[in-house]
């Protein structure tokens, strides 16, 4: 959670967004406790992974379960945890742009007609694009980092529409 008690909540204010929510994600070292469907950890269980974990620690997680797998599974999950009343009548196209050590992941929600659907790569011009590496990426969506903090320190920068970049976490259950 983030320090006003809200996932990626930003705080009062509005100088930055933050990730639309908790998500769920491929298996890493640790067993998890309970999972979700296909054997995912749930999301509490992705709080729990990430803990305390370095940033080396983050990304030999993430590689050791395959980028497209670990990243993938939770742009996935995010697409599942739409609420399309929240986003009423709006489009937008979201990217996220997460550094790895030796590349660059890019996965975009496309939100319209009150559907979201997840793509990797930049098929499409977006309307805001987050870009931060992936342990920092993997904190702000458990509520380990405040999204606020990250873009005042540059560990997360925005392009395009800040005043989406702001409301569009609240498109997603973050439960």
């Amino acid at each position: 959670m983030s320090e006003n008690g809200t996932p990626g909540q930003p705080q009062a204010g509005g100088e930055a967004p933050s990730s639309a929510s908790t998500e769920t994600a491929a298996p890493a070292t640790e067993q998890p406790s309970t999972t979700g469907q296909g054997g995912q950890p749930s999301a509490a269980d992705l709080v729990g992974l990430v803990g305390d974990k370095t940033d080396d620690a983050l990304v030999s997680m993430i590689n050791e379960h395959g980028v497209d797998t670990f990243i993938g599974g939770i742009f996935e999950e995010m697409a599942k945890r739409f609420l399309p009343d929240k986003a009423a009548g709006r489009t937008a196209v979201i990217e996220y742009d997460i550094t790895m050590p030796e590349s660059t992941e890019i996965y975009q929600l496309d939100v319209a007609g009150g559907a979201c659907s997840v793509s990797k790569g930049a098929s499409k011009e977006a309307s805001v694009a987050l870009t931060l590496a992936a342990p920092d990426f993997l904190r702000l969506i458990t509520g380990k980092l405040n999204g606020v903090n990250a873009f005042m320190s540059g560990k997360l920068k925005l392009k395009g529409d800040m005043m989406l970049a702001q409301t569009m976490q609240g498109w997603f259950d973050a439960s």
